[in-house]
């Protein structure tokens, strides 16, 4: 034993003292499981943003401008305008109700029946604003014309408030960022159940409201998680058809499981919710090494007949290649790491860390288990020793025996020929996939989804959600006898910039509005209602006048969506149709030409661009198209280091890369057939993906090296057996996998856990294929000279006879 390499020392210092390290796991399973209690999965949406994206900065630097964290609810009557008691009467209390949801932003409440809609009408002391209902709801016919009449004087309300057809009205709300989403969501959709009626439609949109739907579903989530698992146990369990081949790998998973998210919950990080569907890849890593591993075992206690004997030779065995296998998964999660996201940081420890995890329960537990558990009756069966093959295992060889024959001599010129069409097709493929969102409204539900309806009806009836802010930003805002909001310049520059956009002939937006537009109406009322008065003085003493004049007898917070507190800080709101990327490029492409234009540097104030929701939304798909192929390829170098000094040859490195590199294309030209649009949870769920099939590549790529010295330098040979091999457990690996997320298409009425289980399911697929033939094939190209070294921790052909008894030799 002393002759032996190190692992096999390792590996029979820890069966012998078996107890005490099952002991020391169990105590520290229970330590991870102490983490439970603080675990949270909950979203934060400042922690989704790229804090070093210029636009993400104008957001933090003016979160009242387009803050995303907006509920929209609009009223619609059925059977005429809104012009009716009981109409008006629901707008009222339903605003009210809006007001007590826990952690919404009580300035940032708008409806007609709030004081921040306000109507302007001379009178023979002067200019007079007033709220639009003022302090109590329209009792009779005649108040309620004369509630007309006062939105048909504000034109703010009758624009952003009151549909043009007079059918429906917008409540706007506005939450904190300590928003809890779920709480909120549940506040308002309940209040929006209990006042709905036969005469109106009630309908809820906006980015909190979205969040809330991803909460809600989660529930149904863990249901088809939980139908996944239990697949994934019968598929196990018709497979081996033993105790210890179904109870080590579900043990092994459970334990990661146990310690990757208990050791989130000790670090107190957030789990995002969407991106709970990754640790299922995970688990799928598990299952995938443990059936790998038992398959190992399997053959090895064939010889040895001795499952403790067998138990060891095995994790000695298997060692290396399996944490050659999981080390290149923990990489490729923590290069995600790298992206300025707080989300994905958090991401990359919670997965990473489980990832790591693999490494003791799926090596040392494993083989712990087995030397425990039940001797199997039916391995040889399994195995295929003594030619005792039988059902799914031996329908498994003889297709892998066919299928390598594609891989090597004269089959394989057809084969490379294929792969080369393949290869063109996907990069092709790959350059028409978009990044950012394909869809109106949100690609994570439905389009028939209620919020995806929502979002259609109030785009159909009001400018809409998707703003685009250009900040007119004071540069000393200190001094607060210069209120820069009010000044010519600046009142000149706002008008200015919404009279580009709006001329623009690459979008048009639907709307545009600053305090430009309502010093404009006060100036008109203040020089006696004639709208030829709309246009303001372009001097400093009428500038003053008409900002005066909107806000005598106000508060400067019913201007807070257009202007701050202290009249420093100014904004051009610019609304589009959708959040389609095409829209969104097109529309900052509409707003950096007109900001060209007007100058981004004056005396005494700046041009900003831009906060909104579609200046956030580019910000992070900004962040995939700077770091989405930059981590694919740090995967890449880590992958190429890893096998280099695992094989002693780069060109083992190459032959491992050129499957990974195809299997990405392929990915991604699935995405692109399947109308996925790459977003930073697909690109996350994408990089994870290479790690399955690196995974396939070193367990195939190893045992080619081990039977290459078998079969007496037979390379052909070589490919066959390990295919019928360990391509069996990468086969069945996949199969299950695509067996167990099939539901989730079905089933989800979240998209994107089904787009993401159609994802999931390519890769597997995809990865199966590739490795079972463009590995080989490959290897039989290449030919390299690493398969005749006989010093590799990988791949070293080992004489099971030395670690029989005696009596047995």
């Amino acid at each position: 034993m002393d002759n032996l390499p190190f692992r096999f020392r390792l590996a029979k210092w820890i069966m012998d003292h078996r107890g005490i390290v099952s002991i020391g796991f169990l105590v520290v399973t229970v330590f991870f499981l102490f983490g439970f209690p603080h675990v949270v999965v909950k979203t934060i949406f400042k922690n989704l943003l790229p804090k070093d994206d210029p636009f993400v900065q104008v957001y933090y630097d003016h979160p009242n401008f387009g803050n995303p964290l907006t509920m929209y609810i609009m009223v619609k009557r059925k059977d005429g305008d809104i012009y009716h008691q009981d109409t008006l009467q629901k707008v009222w209390d339903m605003t009210r109700n809006v007001d007590l949801t826990p952690g919404i932003d009580h300035v940032q409440l708008i409806s007609i029946s709030t004081e921040k809609l306000r109507y302007v009408e001379a009178t023979p002391a002067g200019v007079d604003v007033k709220p639009l209902m003022g302090d109590r709801v329209p009792t009779n016919a005649a108040e309620v014309e004369e509630f007309r009449r006062r939105v048909q004087q504000s034109p703010n309300a009758r624009t952003f408030f009151v549909s043009r057809d007079e059918t429906a009205t917008l409540i706007q709300a506005t939450f904190l960022d300590s928003i809890e989403y779920g709480v909120a969501f549940d506040f308002v959709r309940d209040l929006i159940h209990k006042a709905s009626d036969d005469k109106h439609e009630i309908y809820l949109a906006g980015q909190p409201t979205l969040t809330g739907w991803v909460y809600e579903l989660q529930r149904q989530t863990y249901s088809i998680f939980a139908m996944t698992l239990g697949l994934l146990t019968i598929a196990l369990v018709m497979y081996m058809r033993n105790i210890a081949g179904v109870v080590m790998p579900i043990v092994c998973a459970l334990v990661a499981g146990l310690w990757g998210v208990g050791f989130i919950g000790w670090l107190g990080r957030p789990i995002e919710p969407l991106l709970t569907i990754v640790p299922l890849l995970l688990v799928a890593r598990t299952f995938s090494h443990c059936i790998q591993y038992t398959e190992r075992y399997y053959e090895i206690l064939a010889h040895l007949k001795d499952k403790r004997k067998a138990a060891e030779v095995c994790m000695g065995v298997m060692m290396t290649p399996s944490v050659l296998g999981i080390m290149t998964d923990v990489f490729g999660i923590i290069f995600i790491a790298i992206a300025p996201i707080e989300t994905m940081h958090d991401h990359a420890l919670f997965c990473g860390a489980w990832a790591l995890w693999i490494i003791p329960t799926g090596v040392f537990l494993a083989s712990i288990l087995l030397s425990y558990l039940p001797l199997p009756k039916n391995f040889e069966q399994i195995s295929g020793g003594e030619g005792k093959e039988s059902g799914i295992h031996l329908f498994q060889k003889k297709l892998l025996h066919r299928i390598s024959k594609l891989t090597y001599g004269k089959p394989a010129r057809i084969t490379a020929v294929v792969m080369i069409l393949l290869t063109i097709w996907s990069v092709y493929e790959t350059l028409q996939l978009k990044v950012g969102n394909p869809t109106e409204g949100s690609n994570l539900l439905w389009y028939d989804s209620e919020f995806n309806t929502a979002v259609r009806a109030i785009n159909a009836h009001f400018p809409g959600m998707n703003t685009l802010e250009l900040v007119i930003e004071a540069k000393n805002p200190e001094d607060g006898t210069n209120r820069v909001a009010l000044n010519p310049e600046a009142m000149e520059l706002r008008a200015k910039l919404q009279a580009l956009v709006e001329a623009d002939p690459g979008i048009k937006p639907r709307a545009t509005l600053s305090f430009t537009d309502y010093m404009m109406e006060g100036n008109r009322l203040f020089a006696g209602g004639n709208p030829q008065w709309l246009p303001v003085d372009p001097n400093k003493r009428a500038a003053y006048s008409a900002g005066q004049a909107v806000l005598f007898g106000s508060t400067p917070l019913n201007f807070g969506h257009v202007m701050d507190f202290n009249a420093q800080h100014s904004t051009v709101s610019v609304w589009f149709a959708d959040n389609k990327q095409e829209t969104v490029d097109a529309a900052l492409a509409s707003a950096r030409r007109a900001v060209d234009v007007v100058g981004e540097d004056h005396e005494k104030f700046r041009v900003r661009m831009a906060t909104g929701f579609i200046a956030l939304q580019q910000a992070m798909n900004v962040v995939v198209e700077r770091y989405h192929w930059f981590i694919f390829g740090l995967v890449n170098v880590a992958i190429a280091i890893i096998a280099a000094l695992a094989y002693k040859s780069l060109v083992a490195s190459i032959l491992l890369l050129i499957p990974v590199n195809l299997s990405n294309t392929l990915q991604m030209a699935a995405m692109h057939q399947l109308g996925i649009g790459l977003d930073i949870n697909a690109t996350i769920v994408a990089v994870m993906g290479v790690g399955v099939g690196i995974d396939y590549g070193i367990y195939l790529l190893s045992r080619i090296c081990e039977e290459y010295h078998v079969h007496e330098g037979d390379l052909g040979a070589a490919i066959s057996t390990s295919l019928t091999t360990t391509g069996k457990a990468i086969m069945f690996t996949a199969s299950i996998m695509l067996v167990g997320i099939v539901p989730w298409y079905f089933l989800s009425d979240l998209k994107f856990m089904a787009d993401m289980g159609l994802l999931l399911m390519a890769i597997m697929l995809i990865n199966m294929v590739l490795s079972l033939i463009l590995l080989p094939l490959v290897v039989w190209y290449f030919n390299p000279g690493f398969l005749r070294r006989t010093d590799l921790a990988v791949g070293e052909n080992i004489d099971l006879s030395q670690f029989m008894p005696a009596t047995s030799k």
